[in-house]
């Protein structure tokens, strides 16, 4: 029985970085240009730690295609990138267009899938996949759950834990999570990093950019360095990743102590605190407002209303996920990436190809 090539996703989201937070606030933009860069440093990554194959979804703003054009040139060939399959999407431009990705990619049985985008693009993912560990690769607008890093670096830890050469103890890490739920109307959804309670009534556009509109957040981790809903706990309250618990924090304009909050790049407001705590594992929490929305990793997603007893409870059955700093001290442990003269890029071989006349 032949033995099926090590395969691996890359999901990249075409629509992050582009948000209404560009007139809003003064977040840059990440384009599809850029998204192409990212994943061919991925895929040289992959290729030199023995990934064979990267499945990919199609899309409308050229990142499939410009990718597989750029499959054929010297670069690639050099860098021995994998093979290439690309799923032909009836595309929606929506999240739908992600969650169909990702679910194609379980069941090709893929070791892992590198997700480009933001907080939503990768709760979108993590929905589907079960336990497959995510190579996070932030390219959305407010990331907190995937961290800044660059793509070859990641690459290469997500390459040697796929080939087997990093063990899942070292190179994997579960996440936290919280779960919104409200039985009475079956309602059971998700977020990776806050839980943000509005009094604004109406989904409308979806980000929240006024600090007015706040009432209170949930975060499964708050670092001090963040831009966003999460950076509210950060400054006032931090939470780690790893650290069992998550946080809280009530808001009122007229609280007797106020806080500055990077709410988007460049855009900073102030937030009144009125309390905030740590948030227990296992504890749902109720609203404080009767009626509202909800938005679920910066997005508003969830209407509520008098008669609605939405609740909120931190978990920590949240999606695997590459651990980028573990696996590469690993590496340098172990010397994973010592090579032979055998090697295509030993410096001998190198120094035999560059010799003039040949």
């Amino acid at each position: 029985m032949s033995r099926l090539p090590l395969t691996v996703g890359i999901i990249a989201n075409p629509a992050s970085g582009r948000d209404v937070r560009r007139l809003t606030a003064n977040a840059g933009l990440f384009s599809s240009t850029d998204k192409v860069s990212v994943i061919q440093r991925l895929l040289a990554a992959f290729g030199a730690t023995g990934i064979e194959r990267v499945l990919m979804p199609t899309d409308m703003t050229g990142i499939a295609a410009a990718v597989q054009k750029n499959s054929h040139s010297r670069q690639a060939r050099d860098s021995h990138w994998p093979a290439l399959e690309f799923l032909d999407l009836t595309l929606r431009q929506s999240v739908e267009d992600t969650r169909k990705a990702a679910r194609w990619m379980a069941e090709r049985g893929v070791a892992l899938i590198a997700v480009l985008g933001g907080d939503g693009t990768h709760k979108a993912v993590a929905a589907e996949v079960g336990d497959i560990p995510l190579l996070t690769l932030s390219t959305g607008t407010n990331n907190a759950f995937p961290e800044l890093r660059e793509a070859t670096s990641a690459g290469l830890a997500g390459g040697l834990f796929a080939s087997g050469r990093i063990p899942a103890e070292i190179a994997l890490r579960r996440n936290k999570r919280l779960l919104v739920r409200e039985p009475a109307r079956g309602l059971h959804e998700i977020a990776l990093v806050d839980v943000a309670v509005s009094s604004l009534p109406f989904i409308g556009a979806r980000a929240i950019s006024r600090a007015a509109d706040l009432a209170e957040v949930f975060v499964t981790f708050a670092e001090p360095q963040s831009i966003g809903l999460s950076a509210l706990c950060g400054l006032w309250l931090p939470v780690t990743r790893q650290e069992p618990y998550g946080a809280w924090m009530r808001l009122d304009p007229h609280a007797p102590q106020a806080l500055l909050v990077p709410l988007a790049p460049g855009l900073l407001q102030g937030c009144g605190v009125r309390d905030a705590g740590y948030l227990q594992t296992g504890v749902p929490r109720p609203l404080s407002l009767p009626s509202g929305t909800l938005a679920l990793d910066g997005e508003r997603e969830i209407e509520f209303n008098l008669h609605d007893r939405p609740t909120v409870t931190l978990d920590g059955g949240g999606p695997l996920s590459i651990d980028v700093q573990a696996a590469l001290a690993f590496t340098a442990q172990e010397r994973l990436l010592a090579i032979g003269r055998e090697h295509p890029q030993h410096p001998v071989n190198l120094q035999h190809q560059d010799t003039p006349g040949e």
